[in-house]
């Protein structure tokens, strides 16, 4: 009897995984509205993108945080948990990037 290569299993992706890609995605799009419209406007910041900033910088430190408890899950799939985390740590770099820009002029 050939393996047709069926694996059944209990796994499920976590949910805390997902909301953490989601948040990720979401900052990360802000953040880039946020650098687009500033340069559209060339250069010139207005409250509002740095509100949106600030939204996206609580939104990635949540969406970290939820990646990496959906990460130390057990029995679950990691995919979303990954690339949650990757998002909002690339997001959290991107606000660090513009703070230490703004600070020391670049």
């Amino acid at each position: 009897m050939a393996r047709r290569g069926y694996i059944f299993t209990n796994k499920a992706e976590s949910k805390k995984g997902i909301l953490s890609t989601f948040l990720g995605t979401l900052s990360l799009a802000g953040l880039a509205a946020a650098i687009y419209l500033t340069f559209i406007h060339q250069g010139e910041a207005f409250v509002k993108y740095g509100v949106a900033g600030v939204l996206c910088l609580f939104f990635s430190a949540a969406g970290l945080a939820l990646g990496i408890l959906a990460r130390l899950e057990e029995d679950k799939f990691y995919f979303f948990a990954w690339t949650g985390i990757l998002l909002n740590a690339l997001a959290l770099a991107g606000i660090v990037f513009i703070l230490y820009a703004g600070v020391h002029g670049l």
